[in-house]
């Protein structure tokens, strides 16, 4: 607050921040809908920003793949396969939009893919700092007990735990993908049915497998854990 009692101005580049948000929420949401051309003195008047700061948002959104411009065709909204669900931003908007099921279905293809590899690797690689962390989080599972918050927690807890153990630099940034995702599938399934399937004891198998640098082991046990998942939250 200024001497004077009135609110101090947002700052530039809070408008900016605020502008991107706000773009980026109308295109995950269809408001502006794949191909729509945007005219840019109206939504100048509907964000209440200037010309200065939209352009400064359109080009954010240009570098995540929502948004194209052309001579021609000005700046409009690129095709959905063209946005960049592995920036972090992209996808926090389009889970804050809302997802279908084959979103998380998709979702759960890629960790089957990754997952089991990253826990094989785990097994081959892991180092006691990393063993602690996979036991911190097997720990917080068994304490989070009737406290599905904290159980959604740990469960984020232990996949990215897992995801470093990896020690590959690229497997260990992929939990920045499936932490967000898994967390928000957690949630919409305690908000259907109340409770969470208590998964201690699976995600235990595959912790004792890294334990015991058994790479087979691992990778199974990382399978079998997110096939037990998908049975049981499809």
């Amino acid at each position: 607050m200024s001497r004077q009692g009135h609110a101090t101005p947002v700052t530039g580049h809070g408008v900016h921040n605020v502008a991107v948000e706000a773009l980026a929420t109308r295109i995950l949401k269809g408001t502006y809908g794949e191909g729509d051309s945007l005219v840019l003195p109206e939504v100048m008047a509907e964000l209440e920003v200037s010309q200065t700061v939209l352009r400064e948002a359109i080009k954010v959104l240009t570098t995540k793949g929502l948004l194209g411009t052309e001579t021609k065709r000005g700046t409009f909204v690129r095709p959905r396969e063209d946005w960049n669900l592995l920036d972090t931003d992209v996808l926090r908007w389009k889970l804050a939009a809302g997802v279908s099921s084959d979103f998380f279905a998709d979702v759960l293809e890629l960790r089957r893919s990754i997952e089991p590899a990253a826990a094989a690797l785990a097994a081959e690689r892991r180092t006691d700092d990393d063993l602690a962390a996979l036991n911190a989080a097997l720990s917080a599972m068994a304490a989070s007990a009737g406290d599905p918050v904290m159980l959604v927690r740990a469960d984020a807890s232990f996949h990215t735990a897992m995801l470093i153990a990896s020690n590959n630099r690229f497997y260990a940034q992929m939990h920045r993908v499936i932490v967000p995702v898994l967390v928000q599938r957690d949630r919409e399934v305690l908000a259907a049915a109340g409770a969470l399937a208590p998964p201690h004891a699976v995600h235990a198998a595959v912790v004792a497998a890294v334990r015991d640098r058994d790479i087979d082991g691992a990778y199974m046990a990382m399978l079998e854990l997110l096939d037990m998942s998908a049975r049981e939250h499809p």
